[in-house]
């Protein structure tokens, strides 16, 4: 076992970096979390190599070692799908025409407002942005067919995954519209706007240009019930997969989330939702009638903490994610929360050793109530 000495407990290291450490001028090194101190949400701590059980929500510990699930590998006895890959030109988007923010520039903060960053180098600039979608070999032309939106495309593994999942019959026959962002990171540049902005902007782009060209171009037929569609992403696309949801429940009603940046990166600020993704646990979904959504979120106990100049007290990674599970338990939603211990901000080992238990969870029928409060 790989035994690591934990950091503070959560609420004391909250508390001292709130106010005090906007100041600071060094980056933090990131402490190793303890996800039974005081602070964290209660948790079932399972055996080492075990994921949770697909069909029951709450909160559970995995870890130290990931081994990778069977169904992430490719098998000779089972059905491939077929990938399709499509460009995208910011020339032909009226949604996002592009910006970039200058090369080895970042930005400062504000010194009226330290929850601001000030970008002045970010400017229009034109991407291209690959797609690529996966089609299933159960397809059936003409057949409506649910689907899942993942962000920072390809996603080879998911494709994988799934020929695997639908196969064994553990999730229906999804179509996975894999979509590469419009590059760069965080504020002042195309991923960042298009991940990291609070409102349903994504979602809309996805639903008016990225669509249609995938039915188009891959001759299938794409069901409009929120009910049958998902969305998944990691970090920044892992907040993204999230607002498409919260803002859209109408088109999107199930959510897959590693390393979710449910942190203060929106850029341009917002006076509705100052705090940007942190909002979502500081006052969205505590203060709002609980939405029909299934929600399946991961964090690791070595993810992000303060990465850049920003010390705002919302920018620590496993603070913003134990402090989602705590909301949508309070408001009764229907989820799962796995704290992966000996792993880091979107660990490849572990999105291999859960993705499989992930998504079938995230397909069980049962999981979509009305919204009652």
């Amino acid at each position: 076992m790989n035994r690591r000495t934990a950091g503070p407990p959560l609420l004391t290291l909250f508390l001292a970096i709130a106010v005090p450490a906007i100041a600071m001028a060094e980056r933090p090194d990131p402490p190793i979390r303890d996800p039974h101190a005081p602070g964290y949400v209660d948790a079932v701590e399972l055996p080492d190599g075990e994921v949770p059980p697909a069909d029951v929500n709450g909160n559970f510990i995995i870890g130290p070692t990931h081994p990778p699930a069977v169904e992430t590998s490719e098998h000779p006895d089972v059905p491939r799908g077929r990938v399709i890959e499509l460009t995208m030109s910011s020339v032909d988007s009226k949604i996002y025409p592009g910006i970039a923010r200058d090369p080895n520039t970042f930005g400062t903060v504000d010194p009226q407002d330290p929850a601001k960053l000030v970008i002045t180098t970010s400017r229009s600039a034109p991407y291209v942005r690959r797609v690529a979608v996966y089609v299933p070999a159960q397809y059936v032309a003409g057949a409506i067919a649910p689907f899942i939106v993942g962000a920072d495309g390809p996603d080879p593994l998911l494709f994988t995954t799934l020929d695997n999942l639908i196969a064994a019959g553990r999730v229906p026959p999804l179509v996975a519209i894999s979509i590469g962002n419009g590059g760069g990171d965080a504020q002042g540049s195309q991923r960042g706007l298009e991940y990291d902005t609070m409102s349903g902007r994504y979602a809309e782009f996805v639903e008016t240009e990225v669509l249609p060209l995938v039915e188009a171009k891959c001759k299938v037929t794409l069901t409009k019930d929120p009910n049958a569609r998902a969305t998944m992403g990691c970090s920044s696309g892992a907040s993204c997969a999230m607002i498409m949801a919260w803002y859209r429940p109408d088109l999107y009603r199930r959510v897959l989330s590693y390393s979710g940046t449910f942190v203060n990166q929106q850029w341009p600020p917002s006076d509705e939702t100052p705090h940007g993704a942190w909002e979502f646990h500081e006052r969205l979904i505590p203060a709002s009638p609980a939405k029909p959504l299934r929600i399946w979120m991961e964090v690791s106990d070595d993810d992000l903490y303060n990465p850049n100049v920003m010390r705002d007290g919302m920018h620590d990674w496993v603070l913003a994610n134990e402090n989602m599970a705590r909301v949508l338990a309070e408001k009764g939603y229907a989820y799962q929360f796995v704290f992966a211990r000996n792993a880091k901000h979107c660990d490849g080992a572990v999105k291999r050793q859960t993705l499989p238990e992930a998504l079938e969870w995230l397909w069980k029928d049962d999981a979509l109530p009305d919204a009652k409060r």
